[in-house]
């Protein structure tokens, strides 16, 4: 018996789109992170780029479970002394949130070529609207 190994060249790519009002941010972002892969499709190919589009709406309604809202730091550091930046999690969450959705999703994609390639296929948005209407995207349910 031979192993399936899928080509780059075959991939047919489709559009899916989450809501992520009232659910965790970190769920949701697992989600996407698998659907980008891939790893939801039979012919799942670890070597090759399989992922599909993904829509996310809602960023804004997202929730951070527990204290991580008072307690958890988005930290930069522009490699110079003393230029460590942190920002709390309440204030990117009400500033930026479809920035914190990209990153967590960011998070969970291999550091390698392929994550690069995937993560240019998301799309956050803060509010219920997006753009990709036109490539009518079928929603796909956050498993809680």
């Amino acid at each position: 018996m031979s192993t399936f190994m899928a080509k780059k060249e075959t991939v047919q790519r489709g559009w899916y789109i989450l809501d992520a009002a009232g659910k965790p941010l970190g769920k949701t972002a697992v989600t996407a992170a698998n659907i980008l892969r891939g790893k939801h499709r039979p012919e799942f190919t670890p070597h090759v780029d399989c992922g599909e589009f993904v829509v996310i709406v809602n960023c804004d309604k997202a929730v951070l479970t527990g204290k991580k809202l008072e307690q958890k730091y988005y930290r930069t550091h522009s490699g110079y002394i003393g230029g460590l930046k942190e920002t709390k999690y309440a204030k990117l969450m009400a500033e930026k949130p479809e920035f914190a959705m990209r990153l967590a999703v960011k998070g969970m994609l291999p550091k390698n070529s392929i994550g690069d390639r995937a993560i240019t296929r998301l799309f956050a948005y803060a509010g219920p609207d997006h753009k990709q209407q036109a490539q009518k995207p079928v929603p796909y349910e956050v498993e809680i």
